[in-house]
């Protein structure tokens, strides 16, 4: 991967008469069957758009993944806003990256209001186990196929080990990323030396990861005031890195215990919803929105938290050619899309331990695997998944 060159965002091509219909039909789908969290909706992106339609290369997904993971906000969603622009330009950014996650929204509010309507959460435990261990086989497979892109010396390999390993015993996300980008530039600097060729400055352009001071705090106060709700959901947005999971602190702290906003159960029952819809769970935001003030709150709360991801994308895609055609910065990429796989594996790994545990959820994740080797596509697969839990559970 150093040498390749990573083309400008792609162009639509003569063929393609109606790239932002397009775009909108595969994200709306995506959207609606995107159950799992991150890696998973990662995985079915990457079945769609390198497998089936061709749009990009293994090599060129995983640098818009590299670079996905090095700036705050839903991995997910930013993968699809950084896919819209590649494909359609900026009209592109727009329509991916509200049409895959329009579908959570409107699910999500609209358990809202049954959660306020009835104080209750409609819940298919049974379609739900069926779904998850075919996230789990979609997830392996889209491993298997990028590592084949990327795993092409023993030395990438092992970061990729390395850093799966660091994850595993806690080492914070950002950490292992960072870790392994620096370390193969390290590599490159000494390889360089050995040759005698000079390794001449670089000019490290940073996204604007960094909120404004203004947005430093939430401006909480007495009540939860449609301002106060939008500031406070764009202040983690802003600053939110890893995983969706960490997100759940950031509310915790704040709403819970700092302002009292809502209670214990509440934020548990936000985070259910928005693990058990598809799409981010960033969209645990509409339900508290939604509790702390109807549907205005639902939309500035949504609003808030993803609109920093919108910005961050537009802010880092012209610069990702750039940074391939770099030889120091396309040896970051070459770490960094290592330390990203890593990551996938280690979710991976801990989501199979947690879901597939007993011969029901064995049988349905092995007969995905089997599919998904002679391509079926994964839409079915989600469909047939929950068809299989209805029956088995």
């Amino acid at each position: 991967m150093a040498g390749e060159t990573l083309p400008p965002a792609v162009k639509p091509a003569a063929s393609d008469e109606h790239p932002l219909r397009e775009l909108a039909g595969l994200f709306l789908k995506l959207g609606t069957i995107a159950f799992g969290g991150p890696a998973a909706h990662i995985a079915m992106m990457e079945d769609e758009l390198v497998r089936r339609r061709r749009w990009m290369t293994h090599a060129e997904f995983l640098d818009l993944l590299a670079v996905t993971n090095l700036i705050p906000g839903p991995n997910s969603t930013e993968m699809a806003i950084h896919i819209g622009h590649r494909r359609a330009g900026w009209p592109g950014l727009l329509v991916a990256g509200v049409c895959f996650i329009a579908p959570a929204i409107l699910i999500v509010t609209l358990l809202a209001w049954a959660y306020v309507r009835f104080s209750a959460l409609p819940v298919a435990e049974g379609l739900l186990r069926g779904v998850t261990p075919v996230v789990v086989a979609i997830i392996a497979q889209a491993l298997w196929r990028l590592g084949q892109a990327v795993f092409k010396t023993w030395l990438v390999g092992a970061v990729a080990l390395i850093a799966a390993g660091a994850n595993f015993l806690g080492v914070g996300e950002l950490l292992v990323l960072a870790g392994a980008g620096v370390f193969m530039l390290l590599v490159w600097g000494v390889r360089n030396r050995v040759h005698g060729r000079s390794t001449p400055g670089m000019l490290v352009v940073v996204p604007p990861c960094v909120p404004l001071p203004a947005l430093a705090f939430a401006g909480g106060t007495a009540g939860p005031a449609l301002w106060p709700i939008f500031l406070f959901f764009l202040k983690v947005g802003s600053v939110l890195y890893g995983s969706g999971y960490v997100l759940i602190a950031f509310l915790r702290a704040d709403l819970v215990e700092r302002w009292g906003w809502i209670t214990e159960s509440q934020l548990l029952d936000a985070v259910a919803v928005g693990q058990v819809t598809p799409g981010p769970l960033f969209t645990t935001a509409t339900f508290i929105g939604y509790l702390l003030a109807g549907p205005l709150g639902a939309a500035v709360a949504t609003g808030g938290i993803f609109l920093p991801a919108f910005v961050f994308v537009a802010a880092s895609a012209p610069f990702i050619p750039r940074l391939r055609r770099s030889a120091a910065f396309s040896a970051i990429l070459d770490g960094l899309n290592a330390g990203s796989l890593a990551l996938m594996a280690v979710v991976t790994l801990t989501l199979a331990r947690t879901v597939v545990a007993d011969w029901r959820s064995l049988l349905v994740a092995g007969l995905s695997a089997v599919l998904l080797y002679y391509r079926v596509s994964s839409t079915w697969l989600i469909v047939g998944g929950a068809l299989a839990g209805t029956i088995l559970w």
